[in-house]
């Protein structure tokens, strides 16, 4: 299987440029709700994963700092804690599912380093899912109980 059975295209994809600010990234992040997003450079190469963690230790790691500051300060200054390797589109399945199992996301490029998009570790769980239990994929489970004969669905 090809890892673009999974791939959730650029397109679709929140992510944020470099140049960005520091405010910008935790306006979009609060709006869509996503604790870490992919960022890019200006010729749409992968750079890394911006995570809440990175944002919490730059205002940590920066005396004064307020909420107003962070639009004076680009992504290019914040220290990223963990990089997040990206997946070249023709990896193999068992790189991206070694990734997935510690990322959320898995960021995917193509040969030349380009973001093209990501692979959602749901998505694999998903997938697994319907490989290991395929007629009862996200099915109510019923449980008798014993002692009353009653039936209980979950």
């Amino acid at each position: 299987m090809n890892i673009a059975f999974f791939l959730l295209p650029k397109k679709d994809v929140i992510y944020l440029n470099i140049n960005s600010t520091m405010r910008q990234a935790m306006e979009r992040m609060k709006f869509h709700r996503y604790t870490s997003v992919p960022i890019i450079d200006n010729e749409g190469k992968y750079v890394g994963v911006l995570t809440e963690g990175d944002l919490l230790w730059k205002m940590k790691n920066t005396p004064g700092l307020t909420f107003m500051d962070t639009q004076k300060i680009s992504l290019a200054e914040i220290e990223r804690h963990t990089f997040h390797y990206p997946v070249p589109v023709d990896a193999q399945m068992e790189d991206l599912f070694a990734y997935a199992a510690e990322q959320n996301f898995v960021s995917v490029v193509d040969d030349n380093g380009i973001f093209i998009g990501i692979v959602r570790r749901s998505e694999i769980i998903k997938y697994c899912l319907s490989i290991i239990n395929p007629p009862r994929y996200f099915t109510s489970a019923h449980i008798k109980n014993p002692s009353s004969e009653e039936i209980f669905a979950f």
